[in-house]
């Protein structure tokens, strides 16, 4: 792709030519819904530099001047504080001077918005090498790649802090083929804290349970970066991440890998892969050396392979691409929203391999989802269907029909909510007998429409507005 596409495909986007003093913007590079990264050259070391600008385009828009202005005085708050994040990882990342970590060389405002010059790695994300060279990944390979990385995010935690967003494109695999673990996502995070969009700052795939959980509730640590890397492993050896932790909380149909005896990787690895993808955070490893340790890789070892990967490379670290790429994601998707959300989003596709014979119910429930949906009568004839019973659709007498059996919209998406004793769910005005199964949850089958959703315990009624318009299986919470 050439600079005048990627110019094209971040609209945003400064324009080549455009100075910072001695740094002086060569072509957009990568850019994303939070920040724009270019490559640039510093007249003054005659050298290429990565720029990273932060940029929340739901936002703010570039001004004639070249300046950002908020798209509304209402954004200033989430703006504000995406910005002050922004800020505080480049002094973070300024801190470290590990080869696998992302290196910042210098910080500045201007423009309305916030600046971070890096050093520019090349190469590919490891989802752009798993796209373009899946033949290469081998146990073999992995096994050279994990050291250094491995010794990235032990630094991190040795230093008190948690990265909290690794996975395949967060990874550089640079020319030399030494990885880069890139920028934590901090403003990303920050804004999806405050604006309550859970789906905004996780990647579902790669969060463990304990980063959909609210604030203090489940202890974060090591031990959650450690689930990310063993997710980013199971997608490099399956050619697809495990499923999404929030779903494995109401069915888990996670297969453990050692069951699957995948062909090349040894039993140690896959093992290893399974128990960082524990759903319990106490059941994981608790720090990178005891990871390592389940693969015989002492962390310990890390330097001397870099070192030496360094010296047979004979150049040095290269290019960071810090794009925050959309990701395309194939149906049936898996949603995820928190407490107030209005609308709901898609966040992550739902890849079951092989389902247990207790989860032969679910199994049909996705194979309908994948279905292309027909349905007769009117919109306002939907029909929800609560688990293990059939509700029929309120027909008019004027309602089209087929002698006396009224026809049924077909079920596009499947919806869970955690429901308590005593509770109970209203669905667009009509009560619903729903009885929630052993796993706590209710679920409803839903056709394409609009949906008001309530759930009653005593004086207290919790609600949710849905727009259901793609197969998938959401986990809802509604809010006050």
């Amino acid at each position: 792709m050439s600079a005048n596409d990627n110019q094209k495909m971040v609209p945003n986007a400064l324009p080549d030519g455009y100075r910072f003093n001695e740094f002086e913007i060569k072509e957009v590079i990568g850019g994303g819904g939070f920040g724009i990264v270019y490559r640039a050259w510093d007249h003054q070391l005659e050298r290429t530099i990565a720029i990273k600008e932060y940029m929340p385009v739901s936002l703010a828009q570039r001004a004639t001047d070249l300046s950002l202005e908020l798209r509304g005085e209402r954004f200033q708050k989430l703006f504000n504080a995406g910005l002050n994040s922004f800020i505080q990882e480049a002094r973070l990342l300024a801190r470290f001077n590990h080869p696998g970590l992302l290196h910042v060389l210098r910080f500045w405002e201007e423009n309305g918005t916030a600046y971070m010059g890096t050093l520019y790695y090349s190469g590919m994300t490891l989802k752009e090498w798993q796209t373009t060279s899946p033949e290469s990944i081998s146990e073999a390979w992995i096994r050279r790649l994990l050291p250094p990385l491995l010794g990235a995010i032990n630094t991190i935690h040795q230093a008190g802090y948690l990265h909290r967003d690794i996975s395949l494109d967060n990874i550089q695999i640079q020319d030399n083929q030494l990885p880069v673990l890139l920028d934590f996502g901090s403003a990303r995070k920050e804004i999806g804290n405050l604006s309550d969009e859970t789906e905004i700052m996780l990647k579902p795939g790669f969060a463990p349970i304990e980063q959909y959980s609210e604030e203090g509730e489940v202890e974060q640590g090591p031990w959650t970066d450690i689930y990310a890397l063993g997710a980013v492993l199971h997608s490099l050896i399956t050619g697809n991440p495990p499923p999404v932790s929030v779903v494995r909380c109401i069915e888990d149909n996670y297969l453990p890998l050692v069951e699957r005896k995948l062909e090349g990787f040894s039993l140690s690895l896959l093992h290893a892969v399974d128990c960082a993808l524990a759903m319990k955070p106490g059941d994981r490893p608790q720090s990178v050396d005891a990871f390592a340790a389940l693969i015989d890789l002492p962390v310990s070892d890390v330097e001397a392979v870099v070192n030496s990967l360094q010296a047979a490379a004979d150049m040095p670290p290269a290019p960071v691409v810090v794009a925050e790429e959309p990701v395309d994601a194939p149906e049936p998707v898996v949603m995820a929203v928190n407490h107030g959300a209005s609308i709901i989003e898609p966040v992550t596709p739902r890849n079951v391999r092989r389902l247990s014979p207790g989860l032969l119910g679910i199994a049909g429930v996705a194979l309908l989802a994948v279905i292309a949906v027909t349905w007769m009568v009117n919109k306002r004839s939907v029909a929800p269907v609560a688990e293990n019973t059939s509700v029929a659709p309120t027909t008019s007498a004027n309602s089209p029909a087929s002698s006396s059996v009224a026809a049924v919209p077909v079920a596009l998406a499947t919806v869970y909510l955690k429901l308590g004793n005593g509770e109970s769910i209203v669905l667009n005005g009509q009560p619903l007998e729903v009885k929630p199964g052993s796993s706590g949850f209710a679920a409803l089958n839903l056709a394409a429409g609009q949906y008001r959703l309530e759930v009653h315990a005593g004086n207290i009624t919790h609600t949710q507005s849905l727009t259901i318009d793609k197969p998938g299986t959401w986990l809802i919470n509604p809010g006050n």
